[in-house]
């Protein structure tokens, strides 16, 4: 699983949400998992994928989500 960065931070933009802080609030998440997610470093666990689609209803998992081959 990998985060569609691109839409992710237009999601994030739509609802004026500014720092990693705000996203994790949103999300129910830790910051540090915010960034490792957006820096590809960490791919995104169920609490991570369910605050997302919660945070962002107007966004489908389609949308934000993309399914890849582990590493």
């Amino acid at each position: 699983m990998r985060l569609r960065v691109d839409r992710f931070d237009l999601a994030t933009r739509v609802a004026g949400l500014e720092s990693d802080y705000e996203i994790a609030d949103a999300l129910g998440v830790h910051r540090s998992t915010v960034g490792r997610v957006l820096a590809d470093e960490l791919r995104p666990g169920p609490v991570f994928i369910a605050g997302a689609l919660s945070a962002f209803r107007m966004m489908s998992f389609a949308d934000l989500f993309e399914v890849v081959e582990d590493r």
